[in-house]
């Protein structure tokens, strides 16, 4: 099959760890793979499916369009597969106009209904597709990382112990708001300091940060430069939709993570063998000093959390199942899902 999928961008996150991790695999497989960005304008977005008949199938991955381009887009693609890995038909935790949104969500709704297929990042967001679609065709795709690009943390240094925090400037603000139990982490282990591998940081008084600018080419190295991996997620439906992107590459990395228990972190963080779930300040100290403390139980729990994602999580288990997605998609008429709907 020749497939087009249409990006955010091509260095987006989800585009990179989503489409493009898989295209070798893809093309192993017997199919072509192209990634195509989404102009960022509605007016130039029109001319995106002048050549698209061309292709077998089109995977929209995330974008909400209006009405008459997602008609357009329909009308042109012979089959259409929807990707998404956020709970897209929400605005984010951190809107102060909050998490709902009519517009997004009537947006989701016809995009499900219109697609012959939908690929889910988590079991959540695959029950709010089937909430608003007939057809059998939802598959569960979680977010996959490649481990053997991540060096292992070698835990090798008695003075310092490093957490370690990945993401992009927007999900920092999750980090920004725990800042009085990471204040409370730094007063109470000396040795602790907090890596930031983002494109900005942030400022702390009583624990020291380290900010490594976030490039392609240096988050797995300095992913294993570190020690504990820690995420915090708010607890709302923006964040049950998540898909534990970072946790799964501290797990690549070697590291033992220290999460809430809020979405698939309660699922991907198993206490006591892979890292530990805290919920409120005195349980996040209890498991980092723990972890600070033993450094033989940070590498049992780091070398733990890799065979899982070795196990579960790995690109070649994740193209297995878009493959299956496409022999699903395969034995369909253009817009016989549609119709049968």
């Amino acid at each position: 099959m020749r497939i087009v999928a249409l990006v955010a961008a091509l260095d987006h996150v989800c585009a990179r760890y989503r489409i493009a991790a898989y295209r070798v695999h893809f093309e192993r497989a017997g199919h072509q793979l192209v990634l195509r960005p989404m102009p960022r304008y509605w007016l130039t977005r029109w001319a995106l499916g002048r050549d698209l008949p061309l292709a077998d199938a089109v995977i929209l991955q995330r974008r909400l369009l209006p009405a008459w381009q997602l008609r357009l887009l329909r009308r042109q693609a012979r089959r259409l597969i929807f990707d998404f890995d956020d709970a897209v038909f929400l605005r984010d935790s951190y809107d102060p106009r909050g998490l709902l949104c009519r517009r997004r969500l009537d947006d989701f709704v016809a995009t499900i209904q219109t697609a012959d297929a939908v690929v889910a990042g988590n079991d959540w967001l695959r029950d709010q597709a089937l909430r608003w679609t007939l057809t059998r065709r939802v598959y569960v795709i979680p977010t996959c990382v490649n481990p053997r690009l991540y060096p292992l943390a070698r835990h090798d240094d008695p003075a310092v112990v490093r957490l370690a925090w990945i993401g992009s400037s927007s999900t920092l603000q999750g980090l920004a708001r725990i800042r009085p139990i990471l204040e409370r982490l730094g007063a109470a282990f000396p040795q602790l300091r907090l890596q930031i591998i983002c494109d900005r940081s942030l400022s702390l008084t009583h624990l020291p940060v380290d900010f490594r600018p976030w490039t392609q080419a240096t988050e797995t190295h300095d992913l294993a430069a570190a020690d504990i991996g820690i995420s915090w997620l708010p607890d709302d439906d923006w964040s049950r939709g998540k898909c534990g992107l970072k946790v799964l590459q501290y797990m690549a990395a070697g590291l033992p993570v220290v999460a809430n228990p809020i979405g698939v972190q309660q699922h991907l963080v198993q206490p006591g063998v892979t890292g530990f779930l805290a919920r409120d300040p005195e349980e996040w100290v209890a498991a980092v000093g723990t972890l600070v403390r033993d450094p033989h139980l940070r590498c049992r729990l780091g070398r733990a959390g890799r065979q899982v994602v070795e196990k579960h999580y790995d690109v070649r288990d994740g193209v297995a199942r878009w493959l299956e997605v496409l022999r699903g998609c395969e034995g369909l008429e253009p817009g016989q899902s549609r119709r049968s709907a």
